[in-house]
């Protein structure tokens, strides 16, 4: 039987294993010295080393390399300078972009990073998010970082917003307003 979370690790060993077969590596290396001269066309022009093989960027790379109709070859860096800047965060707003600046309802639209179920699909550790020390035992759920724990269910969240709709509509056609009153009335009446 296939869980939801088996997508992830599918979605991360297909990236890698074409970033594999293009000879891509999967860590951005970091920059040469400036009087040296570039080996590595992967190379990354900053010291941050960006992981490939991460959830994260396996999903920017697809969501990019879909968008624009080309192979992830092509949308390496793209997708190494969105996380470098803006993290899996960046996730969200990349979404919103692709969407030509449209903001996201993700009770209605699937996240691209946990795929709708609401939490963070890497399962981090409290130490890892920075939660306060008292939430260790706790318990408590880490929300996904792009849709925020927006449950994904389009067809309940259609429904209810078809009754508030028709409630709405109801009481404007119910709703009495008083006569009003024919100007040629009014005129006489002067």
């Amino acid at each position: 039987m296939t869980t939801v979370f088996d997508q992830f690790t599918r979605r991360t060993a297909d990236v890698t294993a074409e970033l594999s077969s293009l000879r891509i590596p999967l860590t951005a290396p970091a920059p040469p010295p400036a009087d040296a001269v570039p080996a590595d066309p992967w190379a990354s022009s900053y010291a941050v080393p960006i992981d490939r093989s991460t959830l994260a960027w396996c999903t920017a790379v697809q969501m990019l390399a879909d968008h624009h109709h080309t192979g992830i070859d092509r949308q390496v860096l793209a997708a190494d300078a969105l996380l470098r800047e803006l993290g899996v965060r960046g996730l969200a707003q990349l979404h919103s972009d692709l969407h030509h600046g449209a903001p996201i309802d993700y009770r209605f639209t699937r996240c691209p990073y946990c795929s709708g179920i609401g939490e963070d699909p890497t399962q981090p550790t409290c130490e890892e998010v920075g939660c306060p020390p008292e939430y260790e035992f706790a318990g408590h759920d880490h929300l996904c970082p792009v849709c925020h724990g927006d449950d994904c269910q389009p067809q309940w969240f259609a429904q209810r917003q078809m009754e508030a709709l028709e409630q709405l509509l109801t009481s404007a056609l119910t709703e009495r307003t008083p006569p009003r009153t024919k100007w040629h009335t009014l005129l006489r009446s002067r």
